[in-house]
Parts: C-alpha cells; structure tokens; sequence
C-alpha cells in the first residue's frame, strides 16, 4: 500500500544508526539508508515534528541458540549515534535493550504525551529493530508508516520478507521522498 497521509501530530523514529551496529560485516552498502534518514529527521525537525533517535546498549535477559553476546567487548562509541543523523537537542533520544524500541524505554508514553497518532519508522535492522518497533507501535495504536528506502537489513531475504509479507500489515510504506512530499502538501 502506498503512503496515503499524515496525521498532524506524526513522529520520525529512527532506529539503530549507531556506530557499533554500522561497522558490523555483512550489511549493504547504506550511504542511502543514511542520506534518506538524514532527508525525513531534516524535514520532520523544520516541521517541529518529533524525532526519535533510538540506540541499542545491551540485550534482553534469555537464552537463545546464537553465541552468547558479550558486550563489554565493545569499543567505548559503540552505543553513540552515527553524525549522519545530525541529532539535535530537541531531539529525543531512546536507550533500548531489547529488539523494539517500545519495550521498557518509556517511548509510548512520551509520544502520547505529545499527542503523537502516528509515526514513520526508518533504520536498522529491517527485520529485528524496525519491525520489532513496528509491531509494537501498531499494537500500541498508531497509524504506522514504513520509509522502506530508509532501511536496511543483514539479511537480504529477511529484509524483503519484512517489506513484502509484515509491513504491509502494520501499516503503509513508501520511499522517505514520499513522506516529505506528504509534509510539503501540510505546509
């Protein structure tokens, strides 16, 4: 489904375009994943529309069958957003510790706080963190939309499922220039 519209009080969240997870092997190239974020946080900030800037700094607590992750092996900056998103003060940036960004961080809250009804997701990974976030933003009620030219994913196959079979059903997708078209019709 093609990108309709905005609501008036729309959120950009931006997920994981941080220096640790953009060094790790195996993704594609992302000049446009980050030219695009960069394009949709720079029209949402002149709009004075929120932006959220999610980072990853640990792992939920269980087992699972990959190789147990030991994070104190990580350089210092690992956590620290790439200056490609050019964060601004006004920004708010949320700290998560599980594959969404909704879980623990207080997210909900905030943007319902600042009567958010919708929000436009970007990022990495396609199919962990943006779809995890997805998910959860649609469960907890907002419209969601879906910057697919925004995202990448170490898994090709995993990225096209997720942009092809689950985000069709959370919401609506479409290229970033899609959504600041669809602000520029607003202004």
């Amino acid at each position: 489904m093609a990108i309709t519209t905005l609501d008036k009080n729309t959120a950009l969240i931006i997920i994981d375009l941080q220096k640790g997870i953009l060094a790790l092997p195996g993704l594609p190239p992302l000049d446009g994943v980050l030219s695009h974020s960069r394009a949709l946080a720079d029209a949402f900030r002149a709009r004075e529309l929120p932006v959220v800037l999610v980072n990853v700094a640990g792992a939920a607590p269980g087992r699972n069958e990959q190789a147990p992750r030991n994070m104190s092996g990580l350089p210092a900056d690992w956590a620290e957003l790439v200056p490609e998103v050019n964060q601004q003060p006004q920004d708010h940036v949320v700290t998560k510790r599980t594959w969404g960004a909704f879980t623990g961080t207080g997210l909900e809250q905030h943007l319902k706080s600042l009567g958010v009804t919708q929000v436009v997701l970007a990022g990495v990974a396609t199919s962990i963190g943006v779809e995890s976030t997805a998910r959860q933003a649609q469960e907890a009620g907002f419209h969601v939309t879906l910057a697919i030219d925004a995202m990448a994913d170490l898994n090709p196959d995993a990225h096209h499922n997720s942009i092809m079979r689950i985000f069709p059903r959370l919401g609506e997708t479409g290229a970033a220039q899609d959504v600041i078209a669809l602000l520029d019709q607003r202004a």
